[in-house]
């Protein structure tokens, strides 16, 4: 017989790794044949991270980024039947989103307070639901409480006496959009509204851009369109009666009830002014003035130092009532304003007779 061949080791062992190697590919199909359950756990915990992610993460910043992104313009505001402690809101606002997204806002309490002072609200309203479109009006029609005195003194002092105020709108509330769960958002507003100047000062407010004064120009803001002066006063005291005019180009409505001034000439009183259930109405305002004064103080002061008949008058505010109450919040607010005018007594003197008394002086 003829003697086998045998192979030397190393080529055995050559030959039987050739036909154990698998491919890359082949392994990969073996895997996940083998490990199938552990990849579909690993895909369905990513979607629902990602999931999870634009919910509760991606949604709400992009939710309260729209809401921070929108604006809100007052286009009317009418404050009327003030008490002490409260005051009837009538307002009409515009907001603006400029998201492209139209989601709707339930209703919600938001706090109001002046700018610079946003811990201190000085009241709470209820604004409505609201379906944010690219433009939305909405309305406030309510009893509102004045939660924090001070801080409304504060707010109608400025309002009465600066060019602006800001107004501060916060709050929180749920935000819908198509079908995704509800959104909790901060809503945070700070309005520029222009102040209502005092009666007597030269401005009166506006909502657009601040217009800047120099000065109070004498009479350019509040006028004293005509006045008598009646030597036997009539039968409630009053012995100088007139109109002045006061212009309002704002959005705001203001009921003040019965608003008195005191008035001074070179700093001793002369007599009080009343202007009868003062409303201010956005556009000009022409209001019955009824005043009591010292007629012999002034005369004989005008005798004396203003023979020219022009009279100088320094006007500060004193009180509001409103159905016989007081109103703290207008009532301190008139008071930290001082106005100066000049008056053209000599001329009104001269309409009663009362000319001789200047020799003839007083501009006509």
């Amino acid at each position: 017989m003829e003697e086998s061949k045998t192979l030397p080791q190393s080529d055995v062992r050559e030959i039987t790794s050739e036909k154990g190697k698998r491919s890359f590919g082949a392994k990969l199909k073996a895997h996940f044949r083998r490990f199938w359950w552990l990849h579909l756990i690993i895909f369905i915990a990513s979607t629902l991270i990602i999931v999870l992610c634009l919910v509760y993460v991606a949604i709400p910043r992009i939710s309260q980024d729209g809401v921070n992104e929108s604006t809100l313009e007052i286009q009317s505001l009418e404050l009327s039947n003030p008490t002490a402690n409260s005051f009837h809101l009538k307002q009409t606002a515009k907001l603006t989103n400029h998201n492209k997204y139209h989601p709707r806002l339930d209703a919600f309490n938001a706090s109001l307070s002046v700018g610079g002072a946003e811990d201190r609200p000085y009241a709470y309203v209820e604004l409505p639901k609201v379906h944010a479109t690219e433009t939305t009006y909405t309305h406030v029609d309510q009893e509102v409480q004045i939660t924090d005195m001070d801080a409304f003194i504060d707010y109608n002092t400025q309002l009465l006496t600066k060019e602006s105020v800001d107004l501060v709108v916060k709050g929180r509330t749920k935000l819908h959009q198509m079908r995704l769960p509800a959104t909790t958002v901060d809503y945070h507003k700070t309005i520029s509204m222009k102040g209502i100047r005092h009666p007597y000062l030269d401005t009166c407010p506006y909502l657009a851009k601040l217009i800047q004064t120099t000065g109070l120009n004498g009479l350019s803001g509040f006028n004293v369109t005509s006045f008598s002066i009646k030597l036997i006063p009539e039968p409630d005291g009053a012995n100088m009666v007139g109109e002045v005019l006061i212009p309002n180009p704002s959005v705001l409505t203001i009921s003040m009830g019965n608003v008195t001034f005191n008035n001074f000439v070179d700093g001793t009183f002369i007599g009080t002014s009343l202007l009868s259930d003062l409303v201010l109405k956005p556009g000009d305002n022409n209001v019955a003035m009824r005043s009591t004064v010292n007629q012999t103080f002034v005369i004989e002061t005008m005798m004396g130092k203003y023979r020219n008949g022009m009279l100088p008058v320094d006007i500060v505010g004193n009180s509001s009532v409103y159905e016989g109450e007081h109103l703290p919040y207008f009532e301190k607010a008139l008071q930290a304003n001082r106005q100066h005018i000049v008056l053209n007594v000599g001329a009104a003197l001269a309409e009663v007779g009362g000319g001789s008394l200047l020799g003839g002086g007083g501009r006509k």
